[in-house]
């Protein structure tokens, strides 16, 4: 009996150990989520189904702690500190429409400022994706008394936004560092089609080049980014693009947006 014990001890030592198999990236975000949203593993599966996802500093949002306004929150997202950026993702946990926006930086810095409409409080995150297809992700909670998304625009219940509709107005503003910032508002009422009687309505896409036509920044904008939409986009030095910037795009109804944005 001994003698037999001692044969199957020997057997479990001389058998090679195997580890269990390490978590995908995405799971593995998924589960140590900085923010404790009960969303988040619902966020990987919307947005990053079999994809490497990574929580990075480098990848700052920064917005009030408290909304004053569910129709206007001001948030700056800004992934300068992280190379090789391609796209950034934004978007809000438990809001009824999840994807805010997205924008490709192309000339510009990987950064961008704008409003958006919370339904409630809400982790709001962006995600930045690198030349490597991982996503950089970063976020902030912003308490908000909620119904941003649901309440009616001011500008669908006024005549005038169909006689300025899609009109740009903005400035270009020398940076200290010796680049450009451009800030920009488009006139649109932004509808998200949630609230009774008034259909989705709101600026889709929207592309800035520079006057030799280079292109400088893309967006694609979604139904929570707030009524006339404001954009603030910063160009580095190295691609300053003068004294002029060409606005153009489109809402979800095909109506265009083509304006230049001056000094």
């Amino acid at each position: 009996m001994r003698s037999s014990t001692l044969i199957v001890l020997a057997m479990f030592w001389l058998c090679p150990v195997t580890e269990a198999p390490a978590a995908p990236p995405a799971a593995a975000a998924a589960s140590a989520d900085p923010l404790e949203s009960a969303r988040w593993g619902d966020m990987v599966k919307t947005f990053f189904a079999g994809a490497s996802v990574v929580f990075d500093a480098r990848v700052k949002v920064v917005a009030p702690l408290i909304a004053e306004d569910s129709l206007n929150v001001p948030v700056s997202v800004d992934a300068s500190e992280l190379p090789g950026v391609e796209e950034v993702l934004v978007f809000a946990d438990f809001n009824p429409i999840l994807p805010v926006l997205r924008f490709q930086p192309m000339k510009a810095r990987p950064a961008l400022a704008f409003r958006l409409k919370l339904q409630q409080s809400s982790p709001v995150r962006a995600a930045a994706r690198t030349a490597d297809g991982v996503w950089h992700v970063g976020g902030a909670w912003i308490t908000a008394t909620g119904g941003g998304c649901t309440a009616p625009s001011t500008g669908s219940g006024s005549p005038e936004w169909q006689e300025r509709l899609n009109q740009v107005s903005g400035r270009i503003f020398p940076r200290t560092d010796g680049g450009e910032r451009l800030r920009m508002r488009v006139i649109h009422p932004m509808d998200t089609g949630l609230a009774p009687g008034i259909p989705v309505f709101h600026v889709e896409e929207l592309s800035l080049g520079d006057e030799s036509g280079a292109e400088l920044m893309r967006i694609r904008a979604y139904e929570p980014v707030s009524e006339n939409p404001l954009f603030t986009i910063d160009l580095p030095a190295e691609a300053a693009a003068g004294t002029r910037i060409h606005a153009r795009g489109r809402d979800n109804n095909g109506n265009r947006i083509d304006a230049w944005v001056t000094q």
